[in-house]
């Protein structure tokens, strides 16, 4: 019992997250030469596969870290964002296909099918963050 709780203690301590934080005017001003894009994923429990999802094609990123320094990180399929709304709420969602339109922020949920977020209104965004796993 001791070994296997070392084991998901050891693991959840490797496989941390960073969250970085970023404004709307940052989103607004990196999305802007952004188009966009299909992007494939190939699913790693059924090889061969791939998904399809639209997404942006925005590939680095630049965020203030924790200690309020401004940093650049690789967009992946892995990257997520989670906006916090005027009401409290929160929407979290993969960074990869966010897109933005007309001050109106959409994204999916999951890679593998279209599982698309209600539509974000920019002026109702509070706060933005970004997580790298």
């Amino acid at each position: 019992m001791k070994k296997i709780l070392l084991y998901i203690s050891a693991s959840l301590l490797l496989t941390s997250c960073a969250t970085y934080h970023l404004s709307s005017e940052s989103l607004v001003q990196q999305m802007a030469d952004t188009k966009p894009e299909r992007q494939y994923i190939y699913s790693p429990n059924l090889p061969f596969i791939p998904f399809s999802v639209d997404g942006n094609s925005l590939h680095q990123l630049k965020c203030i870290d924790k200690n309020g320094k401004e940093t650049t990180i690789d967009v992946t399929n892995r990257t997520s964002v989670r906006i916090t709304l005027a009401d409290s709420s929160h929407k979290t969602f993969y960074f990869n296909t966010l897109l933005l339109k007309d001050s109106t922020i959409s994204g999916s949920k999951t890679h593998f099918f279209e599982m698309h977020i209600k539509p974000i209104l920019l002026r109702d965004v509070v706060k933005i963050e970004v997580q790298r796993s």
